[in-house]
């Protein structure tokens, strides 16, 4: 029976794959290329080598300025914030902000805490939602060992609700809480002086404004060192 043409296929790329394979076995290998590489004498390494060693890295922010140091050097910045009102992401952005434009100043973050009646009644408002959630869990049996006779009424309309009670105890318990911990301050000081207060104008500082006061106050106080060194010398 004549192949057809797949068959005949089939059968001769076998054969012709083993005819290449040995063809490429029996025949001389290629010549190796020659090397052309190009090496830099060691003299010329050497010297390059101790050159880039001898080449100190330039960094910006340790760049000196003209008064010996970094033009921050000697000064503190202290940002007290609302901890309780995620201000500290602002308070980090101002930080660094401040690091980068003076190097060599500290800065130092902390919290602004609210007035003490504010920080008395936040303590209280957990005791009086844990003992509203107990009343209700615990049922009328625990108002005789309270000293009390009978339940109040209030007490039949919270037992009614059982889940809602709960629910809204917790709910406004936390949100009082939330609400007297809050200061809303984000309060800045160069040295111990007052340069920014939220408090007062009811909104951030822009970190221009904010870096030209801390720039103003810096300048000041370099002026009037240098002036007190002339004195004393």
């Amino acid at each position: 029976m004549a192949l057809d043409k797949a068959q005949l296929l089939l059968v001769g790329l076998p054969l012709f794959l083993f005819c290449s394979d040995v063809f490429n076995l029996f025949a001389p290998a290629p010549a190796k290329p020659a090397d052309h590489h190009h090496h830099v004498p060691p003299q010329k390494t050497q010297q390059f080598q101790t050159a880039s060693i001898q080449q100190p890295l330039d960094f910006p922010t340790q760049k000196a300025s003209g008064f010996g140091g970094g033009i921050g050097l000697g000064n503190t910045v202290q940002i007290d914030f609302c901890a309780s009102c995620s201000y500290r992401g602002n308070a980090v952005t101002m930080k660094n902000m401040l690091e980068s434009e003076f190097p060599g100043l500290s800065v130092v973050l902390a919290n602004y805490p609210p007035p003490l009646p504010k920080r008395l009644l936040s303590k209280v408002v957990p005791v009086v939602q844990f003992g509203v959630i107990g009343v209700v869990m615990a049922g009328e049996h625990i108002f005789p060992r309270l000293g009390f006779a009978a339940p109040p009424p209030w007490f039949y309309s919270m037992r009614a609700n059982r889940f809602g009670t709960i629910s809204s105890t917790w709910l406004l318990g936390n949100f009082l809480q939330g609400f007297l911990q809050s200061s809303s301050a984000f309060e800045v000081s160069i040295n111990g002086e007052r340069v920014f207060s939220k408090l007062r104008e009811k909104r951030f500082p822009g970190e221009i404004e904010l870096r030209e006061l801390v720039g103003k106050k810096i300048a000041n106080s370099r002026i009037v060192d240098g002036i007190d060194g002339s004195i004393w010398s």
